[in-house]
């Protein structure tokens, strides 16, 4: 079976607009996907030149493909399950900054080049004193990009029109205004030219981005089958679920030049991303963690499984209907809509997700993510919103073990043992508290504002709330209990 390449497509010349530090599966499946298709609907016409940032591992695969490679978008769409395929042409070139460091710099003196995309992790985004101009290229990534922009400004000699968008998608809160202060900070650190400073503050846009889609990368089980299928094999396939969002917030107006929104594609352009991380955070995050703990101590494994589960689907349904979807402030029928989205991500045939992954450090989820619809249902309504409450019961009971093992506790769900990972403080906390009567442990819980998150005593009944749940847990079993709080 032949080998993906540009022989096998209708590959288009164009010319590189896009600069991109990093060549993982989550930026080719959702960046140079959305690129892919703004191409072919000719509203952006523009191709990607990838950035290899990092000593490890080669680009032998893109090189050998000449940079095709096939995204495979698997789960359900208004109720219907589907496979999208497409080959992505959009990315022209691939490069190793560190080895082939010439080729990368010319990049600088590219008259077509304007905006630079990255995801770096959530470590990428970093200032090192350390880190030297001298170094072809520096180390840290935004010190490659703050050598990068110089080398720019000084070939065009500082020509406002030669700036570059940054747009990059770490998942950390205002990564762009994080990358350009770290920026400005090598400016200083190395001495670089003052009108440098200007043309990055005059000429370049630092965009803060909102991204979302679970990709699931390289299918391996799979692959032999899917191969068969396409035709082809395809070393550098990507899977990935259908849903995605990505929201770009700007001080100036990017959205004529970077028209994916033209496309029919998911891409928001706004001055102010707040409302939509929100809505993230409280609907999809605030579900997994209202619910996933519950459903393990009733028996499930997995999300999927979860909502094949009635009493937890229901369960979950009105946390976010009832309890969530009331705090936020978009329109509620935007904010319906993507609830409705949720649910049918969660119900994905393609995406195994184990509940014990997602109970990792649960205690701080619970605080960022529930807390705050937590109260704003009480400053609304003025009274306990009994979904929620109960998630933290669930909480509770699933952390309730004084037994330790290599850096977690061992938890029991019947015969079964499970791990309870979480930070060392928390850990402790347990172990101290968990022996004692529970509406002693409760109490202990709500007061620790580094656990619950909030002044204890604006909720004058809720450990009196958690406290009866959680013995209704003990007495009535998980499921029993969960079911008594949806009726």
């Amino acid at each position: 079976m032949k080998s993906l390449n540009k022989s096998m497509t209708n590959a288009t010349q164009r010319p590189v607009k896009v600069l991109q530090f990093g060549e993982g599966n989550f930026l080719r499946a959702f960046v140079d996907y959305m690129i892919d298709i703004a191409n072919e609907q000719g509203v952006f016409n523009g191709n990607i030149a990838i950035v290899k940032p990092i000593a490890y591992g080669n680009l032998d695969a893109f090189h050998k493909q000449e940079c095709c490679y096939t995204v495979s978008l698997r789960g359900k769409e208004n109720g219907e399950t589907k496979v999208l395929n497409r080959i992505v042409t959009s990315v022209s070139d691939a490069i190793d900054c560190i080895n082939e460091y010439d080729k990368y710099s010319a990049y600088a003196k590219s008259e077509s080049l304007r905006f630079i995309v990255s995801n770096t992790t959530e470590a990428g985004i970093v200032f090192d004193k350390t880190d030297s101009f001298k170094e072809n290229p520096p180390k840290t990534f935004p010190g490659k990009l703050t050598k990068l922009l110089f080398e720019r400004y000084e070939y065009f000699k500082g020509d406002s029109t030669k700036g570059l968008v940054m747009i990059p998608c770490e998942l950390i809160e205002n990564n762009g205004g994080s990358l350009k202060q770290c920026i400005l900070k090598y400016a200083d650190l190395w001495k670089l030219d003052g009108g440098f400073l200007n043309w990055i503050n005059e000429a370049c846009i630092f965009c803060s981005t909102l991204v979302d889609r679970i990709v699931t990368g390289y299918p391996k089980e799979e692959a032999e089958t899917i191969f068969k299928e396409l035709g082809y094999e395809d070393a550098l396939l990507v899977t990935g679920e259908i849903f995605g969002l990505w929201v770009i917030e700007s001080e100036k107006d990017i959205s004529e030049e970077f028209p994916l929104d033209k496309a029919g594609l998911p891409v928001i352009f706004t001055n102010n991303q707040k409302p939509y991380r929100e809505r993230k955070v409280r609907i999809l995050n605030g579900a997994h963690t209202s619910f996933v703990l519950a459903s393990f101590l009733a028996g499930n494994d997995y999300v999927k499984e979860s909502m094949e589960d009635e009493d937890v689907k229901t369960f979950m349904t009105k946390t976010i209907f009832d309890e969530i979807i009331p705090t936020l402030s978009l329109p509620k029928e935007e904010l319906i809509t993507f609830a409705e989205s949720v649910i049918e991500r969660f119900e994905n045939p393609y995406i195994k997700h184990a509940l014990l992954s997602i109970s990792l450090n649960s205690v701080s989820k619970w605080k960022a993510r529930c807390l705050p619809s937590f109260q704003g249902y009480v400053s609304k309504y003025g009274k306990i919103p009994s979904h929620l409450t109960f998630s933290l019961a669930a909480l509770l009971s699933f952390y309730r073990s004084e037994e330790r093992g290599e850096n977690a506790l061992i938890g029991r769900r019947d015969d079964e043992t499970y791990m309870i990972m979480d930070d060392e403080y928390v850990l402790d906390f347990f172990v101290k508290y968990a022996k004692l009567p529970t509406r002693e442990m409760v109490e202990a819980y709500l007061k620790d504002k580094s656990l619950f998150g909030d002044d204890i005593a604006k909720y004058r009944s809720l450990a009196d709330i958690i406290t009866l749940y959680m013995e209704n847990i003990e007495k009535y079993g998980m499921r029993e209990a969960m079911k008594k709080i949806s009726e």
